[in-house]
């Protein structure tokens, strides 16, 4: 598939689960697709990227391999999307590649990312929970550096000092997760 046949196709996919679970499936029957989907995905200021951003969190929940070839191009860029119903699911893929990591220690996740991926994917966590994000974001990010924190041991004490402070200012989601983590925590 083309990228300007991606990206028109993109045009038709809405948030419904099945139109999403369509897309998905037309994308990983050829894995060439996965990559053409991140340079969609990834032109941050176009508003077909979150439909792009969509469905990957789709394949990464259910497919999660299809994206470690391209885990390069993805850690490379995820700082820089911006946009709200992009940030969401970028921020669900990093948390279904901790979880993959770092709780079911699938071998093939563990051998597709490596140290500087893992950097990577640390700041972008960090960026979208102090940043002027929405909730789900910054819940996604949470449970990342919680996973992460088994890795590098400076992540915990600073994941502890911005949660305390941003707990007082958060929505009744933000402080029920924010609760859970610290718990966690501890």
């Amino acid at each position: 598939m083309t990228y300007l046949e991606l990206y028109n196709a993109l045009n038709y996919v809405d948030h419904s689960r099945t139109k999403r679970r369509d897309m998905s499936n037309l994308v990983v029957s050829q894995p060439s697709n996965i990559a053409t989907l991140m340079k969609v995905a990834f032109q941050v200021d176009d508003p077909v990227s979150c439909k792009a951003c969509w469905i990957l969190e789709f394949t990464a929940k259910e497919h999660l391999a299809y994206l470690l070839p391209s885990m390069d191009t993805f850690v490379r860029n995820i700082g820089s999307v911006h946009l709200d119903p992009a940030v969401r699911p970028i921020a669900k893929i990093c948390e279904i590649l901790m979880k993959s990591y770092f709780q079911s220690k699938d071998h093939t996740t563990r051998n597709a990312l490596n140290e500087e991926h893992l950097e990577n994917i640390t700041s972008a966590c960090f960026d979208w929970l102090i940043g002027d994000h929405k909730v789900a974001a910054q819940a996604y990010s949470m449970t990342s550096l919680l996973l992460l924190g088994r890795k590098f041991n400076w992540i915990h004490p600073e994941l502890r000092m911005i949660l305390e402070q941003n707990y007082q200012n958060g929505s009744a989601a933000y402080k029920a997760r924010a609760r859970l983590t610290l718990a966690k925590l501890k």
